[in-house]
């Protein structure tokens, strides 16, 4: 792979690039895009409408002006079209959910040091009111990054003759609702946590299609999977687990579908010498800070995993997806 040329200007550069990152997230913790979206205000105004501090937030408002994300006019500043766009609670596109979730993870990404010394997550014990935000934030979040990467995953993905869809893990039922909406005669059962089920009813019941996707509450690793589908769609699920239990997982999907059912593993993929692309390489950082095995997996291990499942007609589908995402498909045993 081509290696990167770097200077000492790029490694400092990078090394205090998280102040850019923390800009953004109290911009977005504080939710000042929402108003500035709407008209824009002065710094003493919108320190009062936020009830912060004004000096603060005029040190806040500057960076993010240089950041490009706001306008300044005088001493007045307004949300630019892209951020008004994605920050702001009232756009469609908004994003914040997985920013706040970005911001949730640097905790343990600051001791990420302590992780590789230990070989154990190194996580943070929040209060359960502040355990339950922090669930929206993750499934949100997860919500924020599925309706973008759906459209590009959709056309790629042919469930023509398939009548029910599993949707192991799928949290608020994203790509559930994508499938459903392309395929006509196709219903769907969304798997996952109990905790997860409010996040996932609300999404099918506003997107219309309540009759045709259902959710089960359920912990895959240790509760029976509903069986009988003829396609399943497991989004980002390995990563969080170790091998063993990824192969327990896919065994249990095996065993859930029809004979000759379809399954389809999205992860981020490493290729097999494991050191790149650089986000799946990174991703494997941050489950080493909060799970006790997970990883990112290469193209190799995932089809050894799921050979071992069982399943056969291994392939990679051909879709570009961002962040180093890619797609595995193969048939369950007949």
């Amino acid at each position: 792979m081509e290696r990167k040329n770097w200077t000492p200007e790029e490694l400092v550069k990078i090394s205090n690039s998280y102040w850019s990152s923390c800009a953004i997230h109290a911009g977005v913790e504080l939710d000042l895009f929402t108003p500035l979206a709407a008209c824009p205000h002065s710094a003493g105004n919108l320190a009062d409408l936020l009830g912060v501090d004004e000096r603060g937030l005029t040190l806040l408002l500057n960076a993010l002006a240089a950041l490009g994300l706001l306008e300044k006019n005088g001493d007045a500043y307004a949300a630019t079209p892209f951020s008004a766009g994605f920050l702001a609670r009232t756009s469609p596109g908004y994003l914040g959910h997985i920013i706040r979730h970005h911001h949730n993870l640097m905790f343990q990404w600051a001791r990420l040091d302590e992780a590789v010394r230990t070989g154990k997550p190194v996580r943070q014990q929040y209060p359960q009111d502040q355990e339950e935000r922090l669930r929206e934030d993750f499934e949100m979040g997860m919500f924020n990054l599925a309706t973008r990467a759906a459209p590009l995953v959709i056309p790629h993905i042919d469930l023509s003759g398939c009548r029910s869809l599993l949707d192991l893990g799928g949290g608020p039922g994203t790509y559930s609702i994508y499938f459903c909406r392309q395929n006509p005669d196709l219903s769907a059962c969304v798997f996952d946590l109990p905790s997860t089920r409010r996040f996932a009813e609300d999404k099918i019941a506003s997107s219309g299609l309540s009759g045709r996707i259902s959710f089960m509450a359920g912990d895959y690793l240790k509760d029976p999977i509903p069986t009988g589908h003829d396609a399943a769609w497991l989004s980002h699920i390995l990563h969080a687990e170790g091998p063993g239990e990824c192969v327990l997982i896919l065994g249990k999907v095996a065993a859930a579908l029809q004979k000759g059912g379809r399954i389809y593993v999205q992860e981020f993929i490493l290729n097999d010498t494991m050191d790149s692309p650089l986000q799946p390489a990174l991703f494997s950082l941050n489950m080493l800070t909060g799970t006790a095995a997970g990883q990112a997996y290469s193209e190799g291990q995932i089809n050894e995993m799921l050979v071992e499942a069982g399943f056969r007609n291994l392939r990679r589908v051909p879709v570009s997806l961002p962040n180093g995402a890619g797609i595995i498909s193969g048939i369950a045993p007949s």
